[in-house]
């Protein structure tokens, strides 16, 4: 077991882990942000994909305790309160999810994506996209969602601004 000291969602975090504990399964059980989601354990899907330390990252294939002393996001403190980030409002206002189950990631890739490049060009928003596997929406609602959060968030400066960091 190892002591980690860590900030969640701007909360700080100290918690006794097993060293083998996977950060995704950490963040669900112990924590219980279960918006983070483990859908292969190898790093395939994205399903897991959080913010550390501002960067993108996928929770399934990293440690807990590598994670020691960073500062994570995860999709539940991506919202300002009631506000939802501009990619989260984008996947409703263009139908970007059906069953859900890989939106947390896609939404959190997206925004990493998009705080450092701006764009709303198809083919890049495909490649930022290329590891995060969706079975139900066929992409095109998911990189409209992309283009139309890219478009506000350049409209508002919030293009520079990642994790409300």
């Amino acid at each position: 077991m190892t002591i980690v000291n860590l900030v969640v969602n701007e909360t700080p975090v100290t918690a006794d882990v097993e060293d083998t504990m996977l950060l995704g399964v950490f963040l669900r059980e112990m924590l219980q942000l279960t918006g983070t989601h483990i859908g292969c354990d190898t790093s395939q899907c994205g399903a897991c994909v959080i913010h550390l330390d501002g960067m993108a990252i996928k929770a399934c294939t990293m440690l807990a305790v590598q994670a020691d002393g960073a500062r994570l996001t995860t999709i539940e403190g991506l919202a300002k309160g009631d506000d939802l980030h501009p990619v989260q409002q984008a996947f409703i206002d263009n139908h970007g999810l059906q069953c859900g189950y890989c939106t947390p990631g896609m939404i959190m890739t997206a925004v990493d994506f998009l705080a450092h490049n701006p764009t709303t060009d198809i083919d890049e928003i495909s490649r930022a996209l290329e590891g995060n596997i969706c079975r139900c929406t066929g992409y095109n609602n998911i990189i409209k969602s992309v283009q139309q959060a890219a478009r506000v968030m350049s409209a508002s400066d919030m293009v520079d601004e990642v994790d409300h960091v």
